[in-house]
C-alpha cells in the first residue's frame, strides 16, 4: 500500500489527508506541531479508522523527523503550511534526509515557487488560492467565465458556455451546470471544453481616474450643504433688492452678490428698508465667506486623503466587492481585474497580501470590518454587482453576507465556506445559492501530484472541480497496446487528446484530438494522455497508466 505525508494542521492538510486516504486508498502519515491545536484533534479523526495512518507530532521538523520509521517509506510529502518559507525551509529539509522523496509544496509567491521547481529535483509547486481563484471568480460572474487552461506544449484550452463556443473548436463536455452532473454525454453538456486559438482578449476596462473624480468627490457631503446655503441666501436676498429697490432680477442679482461676497458702500440717500437690506446681506457675507473656505479646504483634504489611501474616492456601480484580502482574495482581484471588471476590495488590515496587490493594480481599497454597515455602504453595496466573501472564517462570511442581503435583497453573494453541510443549509435556510472551499478545489490537484500525475489545471463545477491531468503511459501498463477509445470512462473520465513523443527529450510532439474516434489507433509507452476526469476517475487511470514490472 502507497504511504505519503502530509505536513500541516489547516484546512487544506485536513482534506488532503481525507483524499489521499478515501480517494486513493493509501496510508497517511499527517506531521502537526500540536495534537491540540487548529484542525489536529480532526485530522487525527480522519486517521483513526485506518489502522495504517496516524497522526504524529513534531514541534519543529528536523533531519531526524524524516528518518522516523512512519516517514521514512513515504513515496511523497506534501507540505501545505500557508507560510511559503516555511514550506520551502521543510521540503529542504526532508530533500537532505529522503533525496529520492517526492516533494509537493504549497506556494503563494509564484516567482518563488519557479525557482524552488526548478532547482529541487522531483519537487512539484502548487498554489491553493490560485486553483480556486477561478472558482470565486466564475460565481462571482454568474459561473460562465471561461476558465483558462494551458497545457505544458504550450496549446491552450478553455472550459465555456457551450452557447459561447465555436462547435468546431469542441473537444468534450464537461458538465450539465443545472443538473449538477459532471461528463454527462457530449451532446447533454452545456460546460465544454474548446481550443482556444491566438491570445485571448480582456474584457475593456473602465478607467476610475475619470478627469471630473476629483470635482465629483469636493462637491459632496458637507461642503454641498454649505453652497446650497449660500446659493438660497443669494436667492432670497436677490428677490428682496429687487422688490425693495425696484430693480430687473440680473440687476438685482449683480447687487446682491457683491454685497454678500464683498461688502457694500454706505448709502445714506437709500430709504431705511433699503438701508436694511444691504446690512443684512452684509452680516451674512460675513458669516458665509469663513464658512465656505473652511468647507473647501476641509473636503480637500479629506480628498486627497481618501484617494492617497487608495479608497472609494466616489460611488461606483456594477462592480464586484471582494472582502477578504488573504492568498485567495489577492488572486480573486487579480483575476476580476484581468477579466475587465471594476472591483473595490475590502479588508481590516493594511497589511493584507491583497491590499498591495489590489493598489498596484489601481484598485479602490477600503480599510474597515466588513460586519459595519458603514463599510459596506462605503464599498456602493447599493450598486454592487456581487459581493465576495473569501475570509478565512465561515462566520464572519456568512454575518457580513447576511448585513449586505439587509442593505439589499437581490444582491449576488458568493461565499467561502469549508464545510459542504454547512454550505448546503446555508442555501436551504437563506437562499444563498454560491460558495465555494478552497481546501475542496485545491485538495484534488495536491492529491494527484503526491501520486506522480501532472495536473495542468482544474475545472470548477459549483464547488466540485474537474481535474485536467496530462497522464504517460507506462511500459507494460494496462493501457500500453489498448485502443484510445477504451481510456474513457462514463461519468469518470474523458480522454481529450493523445501526444506523441517528448518534448522535454527534444522529441517532435503531435497531438491527435478527438481520440476515441481514432479507433484504429492503440496507446504505447511514448504517449502521453490529457483528459478531464473526476477523483474517481483520475485514480483509476493512474492505475491503469502506471508502469508494470
Amino acid at each position: 500500500m502507497r504511504r505519503f505525508v502530509v505536513w500541516g494542521d489547516n484546512a487544506l492538510a485536513r482534506r488532503l489527508v481525507g483524499e489521499l486516504i478515501n480517494s486513493y486508498g493509501a496510508q497517511v502519515t499527517a506531521v502537526v506541531p500540536s495534537l491540540t491545536q487548529n484542525l489536529a484533534p480532526e485530522i487525527a479523526e480522519l486517521c483513526a479508522p485506518d489502522p495504517w495512518s496516524m497522526v504524529v507530532q513534531e514541534r519543529r521538523l528536523t533531519a531526524a523527523t524524516f528518518l522516523r520509521p512512519e516517514l521514512a517509506d513515504a513515496e511523497a510529502i506534501a507540505f501545505v503550511d500557508a507560510d511559503d518559507v516555511a514550506n520551502v525551509d521543510a521540503a529542504l529539509i526532508a530533500r537532505e534526509a529522503l533525496p529520492d522523496v517526492r516533494v509537493v509544496l504549497r506556494m503563494f509567491n509564484t516567482v518563488l515557487g519557479a525557482g524552488v521547481a526548478s532547482r529541487v529535483r522531483n519537487c512539484a509547486v502548487l498554489s491553493a488560492s490560485e486553483i480556486a481563484a477561478p472558482a470565486f471568480v466564475a460565481a462571482a460572474l454568474g459561473d460562465n467565465t471561461p476558465t483558462s487552461i494551458q497545457l505544458t506544449d504550450g496549446q491552450r484550452l478553455a472550459a465555456v458556455d457551450r452557447a459561447l463556443a465555436n462547435p468546431a473548436d469542441i473537444r468534450c463536455g464537461l458538465a450539465d451546470t443545472a443538473a449538477g452532473v459532471t461528463l454527462p454525454p457530449d451532446d447533454a453538456a452545456d460546460l465544454v471544453l474548446v481550443s482556444v486559438y491566438g491570445q485571448v482578449q480582456p474584457a475593456p476596462r473602465r478607467d476610475g481616474r475619470h478627469p471630473l473624480r476629483m470635482t465629483r468627490l469636493v462637491l459632496k457631503g458637507g461642503l454641498r450643504r454649505v453652497l446650497a446655503g449660500v446659493f438660497a441666501l443669494i436667492a432670497t436676498g436677490s428677490v428682496v433688492v429687487a422688490t425693495v429697490r425696484d430693480l430687473s432680477p440680473w440687476r438685482a442679482l449683480y447687487v446682491t452678490v457683491l454685497t454678500t461676497l464683498g461688502g457694500a458702500n454706505a448709502d445714506l440717500e437709500a430709504g431705511r428698508i433699503s438701508q436694511a437690506v444691504d446690512l443684512a446681506l452684509v452680516f451674512a457675507g460675513v458669516a458665509v465667506i469663513p464658512a465656505v473656505t473652511a468647507a473647501v479646504v476641509n473636503t480637500l483634504v479629506k480628498a486627497r486623503l481618501k484617494i492617497a489611501a487608495g479608497g472609494l474616492a466616489v460611488p461606483v456601480g456594477d462592480h464586484v466587492i471582494v472582502i477578504g484580502l488573504g492568498n485567495v482574495g489577492a488572486r480573486v482581484v487579480q483575476g476580476l481585474h484581468d477579466q475587465g471588471i471594476d472591483v473595490v476590495a475590502v479588508d481590516r488590515a493594511p497589511t493584507a497580501r491583497g491590499v498591495a496587490v489590489a493598489r498596484a493594480l489601481g484598485i479602490p481599497v477600503i480599510l474597515g470590518d466588513a460586519k459595519d454597515t458603514e463599510t459596506l455602504e462605503a464599498a456602493s453595496v447599493a450598486t454592487a454587482r456581487c459581493l465576495v466573501m473569501v475570509t478565512t472564517d465561515d462566520v464572519t462570511n456568512l454575518e457580513a453576507a447576511l448585513l449586505a442581503r439587509s442593505l439589499r435583497a437581490d444582491l449576488r453573494v458568493v461565499l467561502r465556506l469549508f464545510e459542504e453541510d454547512f454550505a448546503r443549509r446555508i442555501k436551504v435556510a437563506f437562499g444563498i445559492n454560491h460558495s465555494r472551499s478552497v481546501s475542496y478545489l485545491a485538495a484534488p490537484a495536491f492529491a494527484a501530484s503526491m501520486v506522480g500525475s501532472e495536473v495542468v489545471d482544474t475545472i470548477p463545477v459549483g464547488r466540485r472541480v474537474l481535474l485536467v491531468a496530462e497522464v504517460r503511459v507506462g511500459a507494460r501498463s494496462l493501457l500500453e497496446g489498448r485502443p484510445f477509445h477504451e481510456v474513457g470512462v462514463a461519468d469518470e473520465l474523458r480522454l481529450v487528446a493523445v501526444q506523441t513523443g517528448r518534448p522535454g527529450l527534444g522529441q517532435g510532439v503531435q497531438t491527435f484530438w478527438w481520440p476515441e474516434r481514432n479507433r484504429g489507433r492503440t496507446l504505447d509507452r511514448s504517449h502521453t494522455m490529457i483528459v478531464v476526469a473526476t477523483r474517481a476517475g483520475l485514480v483509476s487511470l493512474l492505475e491503469r497508466a502506471a508502469t508494470r514490472p
